[in-house]
């Protein structure tokens, strides 16, 4: 048996989060990429913008590692939810490379230091700012792992797409008629209860 190695587990899990994160993009138009889904606005380069910063506010600020990227809708003036959506300005791969920049950074912050190292979360009440490394990365991978799963529904409401990768839809049918047939059942038995 080898010998369990924390970090590797960890970045295995949050690059796999990424991943599918990113895979929800794969083939849109800019408006399908963009546009609100849910009443909130949930939409995927939103998400894909909200991550990033998530990964350099935890995983570098938070441990005196600044990444000099600038985030000017994380600013005291900005627009609340700011962070959450894309405007005409910022493309797809200004966003898309930010997020890669911020794995990068965060993967150098997890590589370079300990994981029970203490940091501040600069945005947290004083006196309960504290944190591990290794909670800061658990943080980030359940936010991430989360908004994975907000882009799993909203890119299925775009286009019908399932699935983390090209490779790995997880889906027990591919066929339209199967899914319209156990839709059709679960509205039944919704309706049943």
């Amino acid at each position: 048996m080898t010998t369990p190695d924390p970090k590797a587990d960890l970045l295995r899990y949050l690059k796999a989060a990424r991943e599918a994160l990113l895979f929800k993009l794969d083939g849109l138009s800019e408006y399908d990429a963009r546009r609100p889904l849910t009443p909130t606005g949930t939409n995927l380069l939103g998400l894909v913008k909200h991550a990033a910063g998530v990964e350099l506010g935890y995983l570098g600020d938070t441990f005196g590692r600044p990444s000099g990227e600038p985030l000017p809708w994380l600013g005291a003036d900005a627009d609340a939810n700011a962070d959450m959506w894309a405007t005409a300005e910022e493309s797809r791969t200004d966003i898309t490379g930010l997020y890669r920049r911020a794995w990068a950074h965060a993967d150098a912050t997890i590589g370079a230091l300990p994981l029970d190292t203490v940091g501040r979360v600069p945005w947290w009440p004083s006196g309960r700012d504290e944190v591990t490394l290794h909670h800061a990365v658990v943080r980030v991978l359940a936010d991430t792992q989360r908004h994975a799963g907000h882009a799993d529904i909203v890119r299925e409401l775009v286009d019908g797409a399932t699935g983390m990768d090209r490779g790995n839809t997880s889906m027990p049918s591919a066929d339209p008629a199967w899914w319209a047939e156990h839709r059709a059942r679960l509205e039944r038995a919704a309706r049943d209860a």
